[in-house]
């Protein structure tokens, strides 16, 4: 019995070594794996996606993996930007200065230039679409009345309601409200505040590492649904839409960032295309991608004061993707249906373009539903509009995918731009707080 006592703690221990063992290989795999950057761990799923759709489409479970990293982004999204604004606003000292009055002038800035350029590249590359069916079960709004009214509304929505929803327009409103309200909180409850806060941003933090095999499932889920085939036959019109916004991306937005920066703008503006325009791309939603920017602010080494209530706002407001949508499509039926668009006419779409996109967050369908309101400026038939967002629907891979890239990526910029002008102006203020040396 004492032999067999023996043997058995014997067969424990060494079990209990290979355990260890294992234990510490795992954890060196994912040190090694977390040590890698995240930019390159996610071209990796994206090439070993693009290949699996194309050799194994029949392969729908590999779908899931992104399903599940959007859909964890999207539950976390909501509560994470709540907490962060009022923890940021209830926390906040009467001597601090945020530069948010900045950041809204670029975003407006922003997507309004982007509506001009998408104009101009119309009248350069005139497009002309075949319209043969309409569009069913799709109600476009009446008016740019309507679309300000639908944001109102969204503002004064039912706080829960809204984080339920993902309501980034009510969140963000209540979150304000809630957070200058607890400006007289007691210490304690600020502190406890603030911890929740770090806490969903430490749950954000690993969902964000799966992003590389929540890229894989996208790319793989859309390769095996839609193919390359569907976009040939509309490849003009994706050229003219991608061609805008690496317009917007690449030279407009640099022209700003000098601006405000007086320095080489490109190191900034690549890195925020890289490290947030490429997973916006692939996740299509601006929404979704919040975490991804508030990381990205934190290690550029921005103001968490401003971020923290800049980058939800711009993902509700700042939509110089959707402008360009809007432009390109508005101006595509006019062409179609031989009708003159004046320079003065022009303009005015510029305008509307930029405002109804502002909007665009509280319209079902976004920037597409747009359309029609766009057409209405040149008289043209809602059922004939309608037409036209069906197109947009057809190119919606990569016509959503830009557009989203591009708000998204801006959101970050623009608060940096807006923080870089401000330490031009005022050193004395930022004394111990260095940026990125990248930027």
């Amino acid at each position: 019995m004492g032999k067999t006592k023996l043997k058995r703690k014997r067969g424990k221990q060494i079990y209990k070594r290979q355990y260890i063992c294992e234990m510490k290989e795992m954890k060196n795999i994912i040190t090694k794996w977390n040590s890698i950057s995240l930019v390159k761990r996610i071209i990796c799923g994206l090439i070993i996606g693009l290949i699996l759709g194309l050799v194994v489409p029949q392969a729908t479970p590999i779908a899931m993996l992104g399903q599940l990293f959007v859909g964890a982004l999207k539950a976390i999204a909501p509560i994470l930007v709540f907490f962060l604004v009022m923890s940021a606003l209830c926390n906040q000292g009467k001597g601090q200065k945020t530069n948010m009055k900045t950041v809204i002038v670029l975003y407006l800035l922003g997507t309004f230039l982007a509506g001009c350029v998408a104009v101009a590249a119309s009248y350069l590359f005139p497009i002309t679409l075949t319209l043969t069916d309409s569009v069913e079960d799709m109600t476009a709004p009446g008016g740019i009345g309507e679309v300000l009214s639908n944001l109102l509304l969204n503002i004064v929505a039912n706080p829960v309601g809204s984080i339920v929803e993902a309501n980034y327009i009510g969140i963000l409103a209540w979150a304000v409200i809630f957070g200058l309200a607890l400006k007289k909180a007691s210490d304690g409850t600020k502190k406890a505040l603030e911890n929740i806060s770090d806490a969903v941003s430490q749950a954000v933090r690993w969902v964000i590492n799966c992003a590389p095999f929540g890229i894989l499932g996208l790319i793989f889920k859309t390769i095996s649904e839609q193919g390359l085939s569907v976009l040939l036959g509309y490849g003009r019109l994706i050229l003219v839409i991608v061609g805008s916004v690496f317009f917007v991306a690449l030279v407009v937005n640099p022209i700003i960032v000098f601006v405000c920066y007086r320095k080489n703008p490109y190191p900034l503006v690549l890195k925020c295309l890289k490290d947030s325009g490429i997973t916006a791309f692939f996740t299509r939603s601006s929404a979704a991608n919040i975490p991804v920017n508030m990381k990205l602010c934190e290690e550029l080494g921005l103001d968490e004061d401003t971020y923290s209530i800049s980058i939800p706002l711009g993902a509700t407001i700042n939509m110089g993707g959707a402008a360009i949508t809007i432009s390109v499509l508005a101006l595509a039926a006019a062409h179609t249906l031989e009708i003159s668009v004046d320079i003065p006419t022009a303009i005015i779409l510029c305008i509307v373009s930029a405002a109804s996109a502002c909007g665009a967050s509280g319209v079902a369908g976004g920037s597409l539903l747009l359309v029609p309101l766009a057409c209405s400026l040149f008289g043209i038939p809602n059922d004939v509009a309608m037409q036209v967002v069906g197109v947009g629907f057809i190119i919606g891979v990569i016509q959503d995918s830009c557009e989203t890239a591009l708000n998204s990526s801006t959101d970050v910029l623009y608060t940096a731009s807006a923080e870089l002008l401000d330490r031009r102006k005022y050193p004395d203020r930022y004394v111990g707080r260095e940026l990125n040396p990248k930027i």
